[in-house]
């Protein structure tokens, strides 16, 4: 599903106009329809008590024509509200001022005083403004919106919440609707992928409301939004005579002493994530763990004592850490796939260790946690990441990889700068975890709630992304399925626990359910 701009969605409208064909206030109340349905099936009630605050644009118009829909199904107390801050409105909002006037009618609000008490039991539709602002809310709306966030109620926010940029970061001072839900049409917009920007959308929904797909597929953008549509298209179906070594061979790298869950949690979720064998290399300290955590799993040590050819260097055997030896004794090459990173720690062993494995495997691999500050801390090793690779940092380790940024544009520009200059995927997780690709694409994930904020939840993806990268996917649709899956594993287990209540080990069970979607 791609994010299209502003600019592009007004396009999008004139094409549809002039194509399918259809009047355009004929599409404002098919517009309308839709929304007025989904505020009906189970967001709204015929008793509660509803505030329709409209602007003099075709957002505004869409609000009229809410407002309208609503009293004749029969709902009770629906107040309409025409904020007056242009001379004229639009010619689809001025068409549906009459309509509604003819029905039940509305007020202006031209001063703060004529601003309605909101209680905070009501439920407040917002319909100021729509995709195009391109300044600041102000005077006598800034007021209005003020007045909505102070009041307490349940607002829902028609196509984008009023006062917020479509394409780009507003100004912390700006005055921007606060939604419990948005409502918007044919696909998210830029803005809702912002993390600053979460306290203004809330949850969204998207609408069809029968806008161009061909024009829609024509448009170019950097920006898509992954669905379970987009997975479909692209996830492989497993043959009948196909057997393990057709899924490839995954190697998880991980751990430490006392961190030798880290390495559990990736490698069962590698185990669960299809790939035909899953090898892992710990510490020594770990053997004994990941041999009765992972029966499935072949678990890799260190030799007692070995010559580093490489390096030159008598390797001594250390039991906490991966270090130089147990790489030695490997052949990397039978791997399909590496994951290195969770649980390794940062010392000069691990160091060495992951400088190692980087001049020995030169085929695309999966770098979390641990492998990600090593990175941050040497350039050196930094331009020894293999190309194709796929970089899985959270906020804080990208921060220490690329450094600060300005606001959540800029950041994403960072993210698409640094996949493109080291010809690498970059996953930067979080809400709507997006994925930067080398070519300059960034793609947004769908799938995922807060209760996956907890310790572990990353490695649990580095073992999904491991095996997928072993089963013969591309990085970035490795990268794209890996977080669509882990989301919506996430999803299952927060259902069955509850978002406070899961763990990582609940996102692995439900990997099974959340694969099975797709067979």
């Amino acid at each position: 599903m791609k994010i299209l701009s502003a600019e592009q969605i007004r396009e999008l409208d004139k094409y549809t106009i002039e194509h399918e064909p259809v009047a355009s206030i004929v599409l404002m109340e098919r517009a309308a329809n839709k929304l007025t349905t989904t505020l009906t099936d189970g967001y709204i009630r015929k008793n509660d008590n509803i505030i329709i605050i409209c602007g003099m644009g075709n957002n505004g118009g869409d609000g009229l024509a809410i407002a309208r829909l609503l009293i004749q199904q029969g709902f009770l107390h629906v107040s309409a509200y025409i904020v007056r801050h242009a001379v004229q409105g639009s010619d689809d909002f001025e068409a549906n001022e009459i309509r509604l006037k003819n029905i039940g009618g509305f007020r202006y609000i031209e001063t703060e005083m004529q601003i309605p008490p909101i209680p905070a039991d009501a439920v407040v539709i917002d319909a100021l403004f729509g995709s195009g602002l391109n300044r600041a809310a102000e005077g006598i709306s800034a007021q209005v919106i003020r007045a909505i966030n102070q009041s307490g109620a349940v607002v829902f926010s028609v196509d984008v919440p009023s006062g917020l940029y479509c394409d780009k970061p507003n100004s912390e001072t700006d005055a921007i609707i606060k939604a419990d839900v948005t409502f918007t049409f044919h696909a998210p917009k830029l803005c809702f992928m912002f993390p600053n920007n979460g306290q203004y959308v809330g949850w969204f929904r998207v609408l069809d409301i029968g806008l161009s797909k061909d024009f829609s597929n024509s448009q170019t953008t950097s920006y898509s939004y992954i669905t379970q549509q987009t997975i479909d298209s692209i996830i492989k179906t497993r043959g009948k005579f196909s057997h393990k070594g057709t899924y490839g061979h995954a190697l998880v790298c991980a751990g430490s002493y006392g961190k030798i869950g880290a390495a559990v949690l990736s490698v069962s979720a590698a185990l669960r994530s299809g790939a035909g064998l899953v090898s892992t290399l710990v510490p020594d300290c770990g053997y004994e763990i990941m041999q009765s955590s992972c029966p499935e799993a072949m678990v890799h040590t260190q030799a007692d004592k070995e010559q580093d050819e490489l390096f030159n260097v008598e390797v001594k055997r250390n039991k906490g850490h991966l270090s130089l030896g147990y790489i030695h004794h490997l052949d990397l090459n039978k791997f399909s796939s590496i994951g290195v990173g969770p649980g390794i720690g940062t010392e000069k062993d691990s160091f060495e260790f992951l400088e190692s494995l980087f001049r020995k495997y030169n085929k695309p691999m999966v770098i979390d946690a641990d492998a990600l500050n090593i990175i941050a801390e040497h350039d050196k090793i930094k331009a020894m990441i293999p190309k194709g690779s796929i970089l899985t940092p959270h906020p804080s380790e990208f921060k220490r990889l690329v450094g600060e940024w300005s606001d959540d544009l800029d950041k994403l520009e960072l993210q698409a700068r640094f996949a493109k200059k080291h010809g690498v995927v970059v996953v930067l997780k979080g809400a709507h975890t997006s994925v930067a690709t080398p070519e300059g694409y960034i793609y947004f994930n769908s799938t995922g709630n807060p209760g996956m904020a907890k310790g572990g939840s990353g490695d649990v993806l580095t073992g999904v992304l491991t095996a997928l990268l072993a089963q013969g996917y591309t990085p970035a649709r490795a990268a794209a399925i890996g977080v669509y899956i882990h989301g919506a594993a996430g999803d299952l287990a927060a259902e069955q626990q509850s978002q406070t209540g899961m763990i990582a080990s609940d996102i692995i069970a439900n990997l099974p359910k959340a694969f099975k979607q797709f067979e």
